[in-house]
This record gives C-alpha cells, sequence and structure tokens, in this order.
C-alpha cells in the first residue's frame, strides 16, 4: 500500500478534487509536485492521507464485518443496466456539435442529481452557450422516455437480492432518479424491487443535495424499521464514484462495482471492488452465505 501526504502546497486542483473526494492519481509514481525538498512542507496540511490501495483482488480493506445488519442498493449501473443510455443520448446531443463525450466526463456526472448533471455536462463540454442544462435535460427526457421500460437486471442482481431478503437483511434503494424515471425503470421488475424495505428517490424532499453529499443515505438510514441505523452496521452498493464518497461521507462501508471503462483511479475509497455483483461473497461480510455457490453462474 503506497500513500502520499497530501500539503497545503499542493496545486489547486488537487486542493479542488480533494474537497470533491475525487482525487486520484493514474500511475502508482507520485506526482512531480511530490519532491524531495518539499517533502517536509507537504506533512502540515491537517494530515490529509490518499490510499493507493490494489483493490484488484476483491478483497475488503479491514473493517468490523460482524457488524452489518443493513444493506442499500444504488440502482442505475449497478442493478439496472440503464447507464447505457444515457451515454448514447448524451453522444447523440454532443455529436451535433462535433464533440464526444468521455469517460472522465461520465465519471463526474454519475450518481448526482440530474440538474447538478445536466450542469457538468454543458459546461464541461464547452456547449454551454450553444445548450443550457434545462434544455438539455428536456431534449435527454424525451429520448430517455422510450428507452427507459426495456431496462435490464445487471448479473447478479436478483440472485443477491432474493438471497438477502430470504435470510431477513433488511435492504433499500438509494437512488438519485425521480420517481417518474423509477416507475419507467423498474416496470419489469417491480415484484423484484417490491423486496426492498422502502426506497429513497432522487426527488425526495429530505435529499436537498446529490452524490456525493450523504443526504440520500442518511435519509435512508433512517427510514428503516427502527431507524437510524448506525452507519457502522450498514454496507452500500454503489457502481459511482460520487456514489461511493457519499456513503463513506455517511460514515458507511462500500462495496464497488464500477463500470470496467471507469479509471481504476476512482476505485480507492470503497471498501471492496468487484468486477460484477455475481463476484460478491455474501461470507467477506459475515452475511449468510450463498446455499448453493453454482447458482450464481
Amino acid at each position: 500500500m503506497r500513500h502520499y501526504l497530501l500539503g497545503k502546497t499542493k496545486p489547486k486542483e488537487y486542493r479542488e478534487a480533494l474537497w470533491r473526494g475525487s482525487v486520484c492519481f493514474k500511475t502508482c509514481k507520485a506526482p512531480s509536485f511530490f519532491r524531495k525538498r518539499r517533502r517536509q512542507k507537504l506533512t502540515t496540511f491537517c494530515g490529509f492521507i490518499i490510499s493507493m490501495a490494489n483493490s484488484s483482488s476483491g478483497a475488503p480493506h479491514t473493517h468490523n464485518k460482524a457488524s452489518i445488519t443493513h444493506v442499500i442498493f444504488d440502482m442505475d449501473g449497478l442493478l439496472l443496466d440503464t447507464e447505457k443510455f444515457y451515454t448514447e443520448v448524451q453522444e447523440i446531443i454532443l455529436a451535433r456539435y462535433n464533440r464526444t463525450f468521455d469517460w472522465s466526463l461520465k465519471a463526474k456526472m454519475m450518481g448526482m442529481k440530474a440538474i447538478e448533471a445536466a450542469r457538468v455536462f454543458v459546461d464541461e463540454t464547452g456547449i454551454s452557450d450553444s445548450l443550457t442544462a434545462e434544455d438539455f435535460l428536456a431534449e435527454r427526457e424525451a429520448m430517455l422516455q422510450n428507452m427507459f421500460p426495456t431496462s435490464e437486471l445487471m448479473p447478479g442482481a436478483s440472485l443477491l437480492i432474493r438471497h438477502l431478503h430470504a435470510h431477513g437483511i433488511p435492504m433499500c434503494l438509494a437512488t438519485g432518479s425521480h420517481r417518474r424515471h423509477f416507475e419507467l425503470k423498474t416496470q419489469r421488475h417491480s415484484e423484484l424491487f417490491s423486496l426492498m424495505h422502502h426506497v429513497v428517490l432522487g426527488d425526495d424532499p429530505e435529499v436537498k443535495q446529490g452524490k456525493p453529499s450523504p443526504d440520500i443515505f442518511v435519509a435512508a438510514s433512517k427510514r428503516f424499521e427502527g431507524g437510524p441505523i448506525d452507519p457502522q452496521n450498514i454496507l452500500v452498493f454503489e457502481d459511482a464514484p460520487a456514489g461511493v464518497h457519499a456513503a463513506k461521507n455517511a460514515g458507511m462501508y462500500v462495496v464497488m462495482v464500477p463500470d470496467p471503462r471507469l479509471d481504476s483511479c476512482f476505485h480507492e475509497s470503497a471498501d471492496q471492488v468487484l468486477k460484477s455483483l455475481k463476484d460478491f461473497n455474501p461470507v467477506d461480510w459475515e452475511l449468510p452465505p450463498f446455499e448453493n455457490k453454482a447458482s450464481q453462474s
């Protein structure tokens, strides 16, 4: 494991990235500003530490595994294969302006409230003079309406949800999707989603700010029976960097199941990183084991 101390002398972009919870380094080599002559100064900035851990094994970081009693799921890109719809529509819109949509931008938008993501989209692609965030959302909405009802489950989603439900593990959904989109996306899978104790959506009055703010996970914790639940007793499943940071900001444990196209530098904050929900082993978190592991394939 490699640690970098980020000092007050670091460049502005690293200070801002740290504040957003999105700082990452693409290689294991320290950036050029981490030089020996400045190392002394770099230890003075509140002791912020970024851990560059190799998570390829999928083993969870050290934690009190026996404390997990409740589970919270994100939805888009984790349980439902819907992120591809957003990508397709945004590529179509950008093509009109001879711009391309890349995964660094996708990573910033994932998990945010719609209007916040829209502002990032038009600003960072340089089309804000031609298309407002509000107009972008209206155009995107019209195209997505026909796509959402075709949403399919991600591999391993049904198995895991049914397994946890069968063993009495309370679960809920915490998604940035608004009510109208949630209903379109889940209409083919209503029976499965009915196994959730409750659902917290992006337009919920208690969710004042989108991810990476912890609002949605704090609200979700309160609504479990006997809530609020101690965050150290909650395991969150997320696919988006903003969602991972939101859960960590709420004090919860996080299993990240990222899109393979997402840069691995965004994995570092998660307690466990998996390629698929099919790879999740409940025993890692001292949850009830799958009765028949062959059924996961």
